[in-house]
């Protein structure tokens, strides 16, 4: 099963960084909430392709897709995460694919194609980049740690800007990336330390959840419940750093 989901995301993210800078449309899908031609034709590609090599299974993918929703396993697809960066040509996106099983996320695929970073993992057996086994940071101290986060400010300035000035005065340093992908697997191999964010949904996140905690770390939602595909928002970091961050996010957010 790994091995088909890493040829398809494989196979997606090419497709798309073969045709960077080569958008047809732009879809607006809301408030500054924007889909392109290529996030859906590799949609459709993936989907396809799951459909096939696993008939029966749920399919919940951002752009079109929603199938068989209550099935015991159910894939959840972001063909294109980070698409306002793919739409001002900035290479910073990739393509998640996770595999929800009853009740936890049993496998993650992200493909990050303008690096070649292939990462996955299943439950159970560890996680991996181009193959190589990958683990989260060992700084233990808030002061020591880098940052991810969310950049929607404005659905929810009230609260995002309070646990921002928090987390600027108490960690070494912030991102904001515009990918949710690409953050969680900064984190899953020791780059970032942790990402906050407040309003992604399951697709942006669901093929990383394995991954980080395979890797060492913990992902959960801003409640610090285990994730679902229900989830809106999200703690990820590494075991030492998190808890520190959920106690920054439990004075701010109502549990």
């Amino acid at each position: 099963m790994i091995d088909s989901v890493k040829h398809i995301a494989t196979q997606a993210g090419d497709f798309l960084l073969s045709n960077f800078g080569k958008i047809s449309s732009v879809i607006s899908k809301g408030d500054r909430n924007f889909a392109t031609d290529l996030d859906r034709k590799a949609e459709e590609m993936i989907v396809n392709f799951l459909r096939k090599e696993f008939p029966g299974y749920g399919v919940l993918a951002e752009e079109n897709t929603q199938e068989n929703l209550n099935s015991d396993f159910l894939w959840i697809i972001d063909p294109l995460d980070g698409t306002h960066n793919f739409i001002n040509n900035i290479d910073i996106f990739g393509v998640s694919i996770g595999l929800w099983h009853k009740d936890d996320f049993v496998l993650g695929v992200v493909y990050m194609p303008e690096e070649k970073e292939l990462y996955y993992a299943q439950k159970f057996q560890g996680a991996f980049k181009n193959g190589k086994p990958i683990k989260v940071s060992d700084r233990s101290e808030l002061n020591q740690a880098s940052a991810s986060f969310d950049s929607s400010i404005r659905y929810s300035p009230e609260i995002m800007l309070k646990v921002l000035d928090d987390i600027a005065k108490e960690s070494f340093n912030i991102r904001m990336l515009g990918s949710s992908v690409r953050q969680l697997t900064y984190i899953a191999d020791g780059r970032l330390d942790f990402a906050v964010e407040f309003h992604d949904q399951p697709w942006d996140f669901a093929g990383s959840v394995c991954i980080i905690k395979e890797a060492g770390g913990i992902f959960k939602d801003l409640q610090g419940k285990d994730p679902t595909p229900k989830t809106v928002g999200y703690i990820a970091g590494s075991s030492s750093i998190y808890p520190k961050v959920e106690q920054i996010i439990k004075k701010h957010v109502s549990r």
